[in-house]
């Protein structure tokens, strides 16, 4: 259930209030005197199918924007029989691709930090250490927030994530440059180390059938994880198509290997395509779903909807 709240003058919040009470997947309205002379507070319940219609509603009144607020509530339990809805909410998934879209101070610290990590795990061949860096990575935000753009036809959007997901990959791999550099200059790499030799990433520095279908399952999954708030959880899953590549290609230009790091870009830009579009597919089938699930609803008798 999605929470609303619309602050506003009297005359016009009650008359839009009036609206909303008969609107399809509206519920409990309720208008509340404010502290404020001449405004009030409307407050409803909104099922989350109804609720993009709603607030398209809400702004064509001409309210501000500032002065909506939509909270999502989980319900626990209900004394009506059913179960509970689960639907796309896209005000909800556009607001959250923007806040995901930016290149912030801590997105590109946990990208450097995945790219020192993944460093070490290239040159010891540790799969411990490379889950590590799959796990500090948040390179899903940005990922899922281009599919977002692609699908709400908002370039803006698309492009600020693509810079921001361009830029923190840039970092991971600079970062693993940097450190790899430092070591071979050092001589503390392991004896014999040879980045031909990379163990548990070899599958990963070559575009395969493999490597297509993780990546566009990834997009699919990342993109689901983004509208469930559950990134936290499967952002490892989605980063083994970026991280590790990244990683990769950084070692390989920090001893000097040019020919593994351009082959390593070629891959890493196969796995984010791919990625995107395992995304996009899942918004569009879902909006498509979402579409039909509408139309079937509005034709049905009253008593069968």
């Amino acid at each position: 259930m999605i929470k609303l709240e619309v602050f506003g003058e009297s005359a016009a919040t009650k008359e839009l209030a009036e609206r909303l009470d008969s609107a399809e997947g509206v519920s409990r309205v309720l208008v509340l005197d404010a502290v404020r002379p001449g405004h009030v507070l409307l407050v409803a319940d909104v099922r989350p199918r109804s609720v993009d219609r709603v607030v398209e509603t809400v702004r064509r009144a001409g309210v501000p924007q500032s002065n909506v607020t939509l909270t999502r509530m989980d319900v626990v339990g209900s004394l009506a029989a059913g179960s509970r809805e689960a639907s796309l909410v896209w005000t909800d998934v556009i607001g959250t691709a923007w806040l995901n879209a930016r290149p912030i101070a801590r997105y590109l610290a946990f990208m450097l930090a995945a790219g020192v990590i993944g460093c070490y795990g290239v040159i010891d061949n540790n799969a411990i250490l490379i889950v590590g860096a799959m796990a500090v990575a948040p390179d899903l935000l940005p990922i899922t927030a281009i599919g977002v753009g692609v699908v709400g036809r908002q370039t803006m959007l698309a492009s600020r994530a693509l810079l921001t997901l361009v830029v923190g990959l840039g970092v991971t791999g600079a970062a693993a440059a940097i450190v790899a550099f430092i070591l071979d200059q050092l001589d503390l790499l392991p004896s014999g180390f040879s980045i031909e030799q990379t163990g548990v990433l070899e599958s990963l520095t070559t575009v395969s059938n493999e490597t297509i279908v993780v990546a566009f399952v990834a997009g699919v999954a990342g993109m689901l994880a983004l509208e469930t708030r559950a990134s936290s959880g499967v952002g490892v899953a989605i980063s083994v198509t970026t991280i590790p590549v990244a990683a990769y290609l950084g070692v390989a230009l920090g001893i000097g290997e040019l020919a593994k790091a351009t082959s390593s870009v070629g891959v890493l830009s196969a796995n984010v395509a791919l990625m995107v579009v395992g995304a996009v597919v899942t918004l569009e089938v879902q909006a498509l779903y979402k579409s039909r699930a509408g139309t079937s609803e509005r034709r049905a008798p009253a008593g069968e909807a």
